[in-house]
């Protein structure tokens, strides 16, 4: 079966992605794989403050808690991807990378990634 560092590594390895990292909903890191120049833990620790908000947001709405987010850069993309009540995915991208592909193939395998944590 695989692991959470094989669903890391696989992200990472697909074109225009620059991080891939799982962390716990108090910003604690449980895997990443980031170019060099990133630091993991503090992008995980500033995660948290973002799901609250957007959370709050869909409650407001009627449309429940966030499951994927999609923050747009001048130079990039962020997918924050909740995968559990304990576990996100947050996936750094460049303005190149197929993000559709990547948000379809989130969506359909959420389950089976929420397994993996």
């Amino acid at each position: 079966m695989a692991s959470i560092r094989d669903l890391v590594a696989a992200i990472r390895q697909r074109d225009g992605v620059e991080a891939a990292v799982v962390l716990g909903r108090d910003g604690l890191l449980i895997d990443s794989q980031v170019i060099p120049g990133l630091d993991p833990e503090d992008l995980a620790a500033r995660i948290p403050p973002i799901i609250g908000p957007s959370d709050e947001l869909g409650q407001a709405m009627g449309r429940g808690a966030m499951l994927t987010a999609v923050i747009e850069h001048e130079r990039g993309l962020a997918i924050v991807s909740s995968l559990s009540v304990e576990a996100v995915l947050v996936v750094l991208l460049t303005p190149a990378a197929n993000l559709g592909q990547l948000l379809f193939e989130l969506r359909r395998n959420r389950e089976q990634i929420a397994a993996l944590v």
